[in-house]
């Protein structure tokens, strides 16, 4: 039986700590490229030092730019 993608991702992102979730990692990416330039930020994404799925902030002390691989290795 395939899977039903469509059901899954509306399960899951619907939710609205997952909204305020994406809405913060938006607002970080765009104080990022706001602050040090797109071409800087190329293959590049926005880390918070303390995950906010753990209680981090949004704050700027609490977020770094590292590379993607990286970042999306890290656990």
């Amino acid at each position: 039986m395939p899977r039903d993608y469509k059901k899954e991702y509306a399960e899951y992102h619907s939710k609205p700590a997952q909204k305020k979730n994406r809405a913060l990692r938006n607002n970080a990416r765009r104080a990022a490229v706001r602050k040090h330039g797109k071409a800087k930020l190329k293959g590049k994404d926005v880390d918070h030092i303390v995950p906010l799925s753990k209680g981090g902030t949004n704050a700027p002390s609490n977020r770094r730019i590292i590379s993607a691989s990286k970042n999306r290795a890290r656990k």
